[in-house]
């Protein structure tokens, strides 16, 4: 694909152009932003309230037949102010990151980890899942952005099964919290984890607001011990003591007791993502340059999602699913980090997702993994596979 060719056709930079090309990717992808619909998430329990939310946003609520709950709007229309969203009734998620949800199959009761949990949909809709059973462990590196997750489970009232953690994914160790930890003796002494209170300090606040506004991210080091910075009354937090809550758990136990569900949605490129694309039209081609062209920062996150990948897997109990998935097009990020995943562990078996039948998405280069692109299925752009882990 000649990349002088397509420059006059699509706003995007030669150099990007020419980044595409050696990827294999078609720039046409880009092209295609006006006709991508918004997708929403119906709050379980609000069905009944689609007419009111129709009237509220000012157009229908058209399902998407192959997702529930999930519905599209025009692509124009804006949602932020509207009555239902304020009210926690709908809140945006693409549908592709909706099937990547859908692909871990939570099941009543599941002890789940989002092992990259900003900006937070995603969270939300596995909350949603479960409903008044299991847990969902939610953990970030970036502190502000985390706190942005929890913004969003007080909002949308789901974070009572749920707890956060700002720490390192590619070391955080700390498993589900079991009923006999919680049931276990403890000194007179030890202070317990009462029910939490959203009140912070002013001081606290004020760092986050600054970091938001800035796009800082505190830097996390994979020495420092996690931060809990939310926890909901059922999520198992309530009554452990401090020593009990960061007791790593050995390799015998996870088998047994870890995870049954995890989602590893990686750090990349975002390359697939056409509103983060468009974003740097606002933010400059130069922070485009350095933050998605520069290769040593690309074989840096390859390397990083190979060890998110392998931490994930690790937490994950024998016969659990995770799925791994990322916004970027790239076979470097994508089939190239599974490859070598594969390579590295014999007890992880690639899945079939069999939701997938009915989904508009092609197969990856890999067979049984997934790509969604703006062409083919009128969705941002994103990879997924799905693995188990085998008892050997």
């Amino acid at each position: 694909m000649d990349a002088e060719a397509n420059s006059s056709n699509f706003p995007l930079p030669e150099a990007f152009l020419e980044f595409l090309n050696q990827n294999g990717i078609d720039p046409s992808i880009y092209a295609a932003s006006d006709s991508i619909p918004r997708y929403i998430r119906l709050k379980p329990g609000y069905e009944t309230y689609k007419e009111e939310i129709e009237a509220d946003v000012g157009c229908k609520l058209e399902k998407v037949s192959w997702l529930p709950d999930f519905y599209y709007l025009p692509p124009d229309v804006r949602i932020a102010s509207s009555k239902a969203y304020q009210e926690g009734k709908i809140y945006g998620i693409d549908a592709a990151s909706g099937a990547a949800v859908l692909a871990l199959d939570i099941s009543v009761g599941d002890h789940v980890l989002d092992l990259c949990a900003a900006p937070g949909a995603k969270l939300c809709m596995m909350l949603d899942i479960l409903g008044s059973s299991g847990s969902v462990t939610g953990v970030d590196v970036a502190k502000h952005r985390l706190a942005a997750c929890r913004s969003m489970l007080l909002k949308y009232a789901l974070g009572d099964h749920c707890r956060l953690f700002v720490a390192d994914g590619t070391t955080f160790s700390l498993p589900p919290v079991s009923a006999n930890l919680v049931s276990e003796s403890r000194n007179e002494s030890e202070e317990v984890y009462k029910e939490w209170k959203s009140w912070r300090p002013w001081k606290e606040r004020k760092r986050e607001a600054i970091a938001r506004e800035k796009g800082l991210s505190k830097v996390f080091s994979s020495t420092q011990e996690p931060e809990l910075i939310f926890y909901g009354t059922n999520s198992g937090v309530v009554g452990l003591t401090k020593n009990k809550l960061y007791q790593r758990a050995h390799c015998g136990y996870v088998f047994e007791f870890g995870y049954d569900k995890v989602l590893v949605d990686a750090e990349c490129t975002h390359d697939g993502s056409i509103k983060h694309i468009q974003k740097f039209e606002q933010w400059g081609w130069t922070t485009f340059q350095r933050r998605v062209l520069d290769a040593e920062r690309t074989d840096d996150l390859a390397i990083l999602q190979l060890q998110l990948l392998t931490n994930g897997f690790k937490l994950l109990k024998v016969g659990g699913f995770l799925v791994y998935s990322t916004c970027s097009l790239t076979d470097a990020q994508n089939e190239d980090v599974v490859d070598k995943f594969l390579s590295e562990n014999s007890s992880a078996e690639l899945l079939e997702i069999d939701a997938a039948r009915n989904w508009p998405c092609k197969s990856g280069r890999i067979p049984k993994t997934l790509r969604f692109d703006p062409l083919t299925s009128c969705t941002s752009g994103l990879f997924v596979a799905k693995f188990t882990k085998l008892a050997i």
